[in-house]
């Protein structure tokens, strides 16, 4: 890959470019918010994943003059991850908001019953409440592809080789982030260790203490666990995989969750961290659709990136995959509808009818960079599907045909526990006045 000359100097130009197309597009565009948290300790792995939802959606509006020829207008508030500031910037974006993007399970559950209030669709792709599947109770809220219990499923199901009674008399350590995010597996896990005997070992990392892990890892060393699950995110990935090798755990023992697959997070430790594996929805590659975000955004000095290198990473490219999830939706709200500027409940449909298949990824570049999706009125995820990947010392690379969790196994405890929110909530709207077509 070639690198581009003056790269600071063509950044700088196309953040000025895009701040004042932004100011220009508000009135008259397809109004976007994005919650980002470009600062704090979080920052390092949420940035390469804003840029890529930020450069998906400038490239659809240099390339194609939008969605539909309507502009999209892509607004950023920044969180730090902070729920409290998550709120405020719900708040402040959703006037003419047609979607909330939180980016934070903390921030999803505070402002889920305002959406339903303020009738704006949550999109949460790969994140979020679990039980957000059932559309029949969380009408306004979308977390595609997969869900945190489908991934759960999927890393077990890969360390069984696909037979989960090989599971028993084994223990398994879930190293997580003590936030409402790193504790969305535990149910489902519970229920796996009670139906297939091994023993679930939690072991949280407090947020003051994910770069400082020695006390987890010399708990995990005492317990000699067959396997280590990671629910990490920011600077907890890094501090967890510098542990592991620091204590010489068998790296190769060691998954993490979707979040916990950056490349930044393994570029320190190098060769070191060969065979530490993370699930992913996303599998990084040159795709014909980099090819129009470098000739239309980046080589126009319209990106954030830092370098060409950048495009080619794991969670850079998985930003584009959830925008894609966004631009199909309203896509797909455009010509059922017949009108360009949609309206938030027009989107929700658009949402709950995404049908992204395997033509039309090819369609837009992205074949074998993501599994085609399929939701409906009470499946709000489409539970796609995903690779594992592996770090081979310089990159990561798929090493697993395509995962499914098993939908009978998670459905009913999705139900149960969407039932038990409604419940806490009451009154709980439901699907309301919206009907299911």
């Amino acid at each position: 890959m070639k690198h581009f000359a003056n790269f600071s100097k063509v950044v700088a130009a196309g953040a000025l470019a895009v701040a004042m197309s932004s100011a220009a597009m508000a009135a008259d565009g397809l109004n976007f918010p994005n919650l980002t948290y470009r600062t704090g300790p979080f920052a390092g792995t949420g940035t390469p994943i804003m840029n890529g939802q930020r450069d998906y959606m400038l490239m659809l509006n240099e390339r194609d003059g939008g969605i539909g020829g309507v502009p999209v207008d892509y607004i950023e508030c920044e969180t730090g991850y902070n729920t409290n500031k998550g709120v405020e910037c719900y708040e402040k974006t959703k006037g003419d908001a047609l979607v909330t993007q939180p980016w934070s399970t903390g921030i999803t559950l505070q402002v889920m019953p305002r959406t339903n209030v303020d009738r704006i669709p949550i999109l949460a792709p790969g994140y979020g409440f679990s039980p957000m599947s059932d559309g029949n109770t969380f009408a306004w809220a979308f977390n595609p592809p997969v869900s945190y219990w489908d991934g759960a499923y999927m890393i077990l199901d890969y360390i069984a080789k696909g037979d989960m009674s090989s599971l028993k008399g084994k223990k398994i350590v879930l190293l997580h982030l003590d936030h409402p995010f790193g504790k969305e597996p535990i149910p489902l896990l519970q229920k796996l260790s009670e139906m297939h005997g091994f023993e679930l070992v939690p072991v949280p990392v407090g947020l003051k203490e994910m770069q400082n892990q020695s006390a987890q890892w010399l708990q995990i060393r005492r317990e000699r666990p067959d396997n280590v699950v990671m629910w990490g995110w920011g600077a907890m990935n890094a501090g967890a995989i510098t542990e592991a090798v620091k204590t010489r755990y068998p790296i190769e023992n060691f998954i993490g969750i979707w979040w916990s697959g950056s490349d930044a997070d393994l570029q320190n430790v190098g060769a070191k961290a060969k065979g530490y594996k993370s699930i992913s929805f996303n599998v990084p590659g040159n795709y014909p659709v980099m090819d129009d975000i470098r000739k239309h955004v980046v080589s126009k000095g319209k990106s954030h990136v830092k370098s060409d290198a950048d495009l080619d990473t794991v969670f850079y490219q998985r930003g584009i995959i959830l925008s894609l999830y966004l631009a199909e939706a309203a896509k797909t709200a455009q010509e059922h509808f017949g009108v360009k500027n949609i309206n938030p409940e027009q989107l929700r449909w658009g949402l709950e009818n995404l049908n992204i298949t395997e033509a039309r990824l090819e369609e837009l570049g992205m074949k074998g960079m993501t599994p085609p999706l399929q939701m409906g009125c009470d499946n709000h995820t489409g539970h796609a599907g995903a690779w594992m990947l592996e770090w081979n010392g310089e990159e990561f690379v798929r090493v697993s045909d395509m995962l499914k969790p098993d939908r009978e196994l998670i459905k009913p405890l999705e139900l149960e526990k969407a039932a038990e929110y409604a419940k806490n909530n009451a009154p709980w709207p439901g699907r309301g006045d919206l009907a299911c077509n």
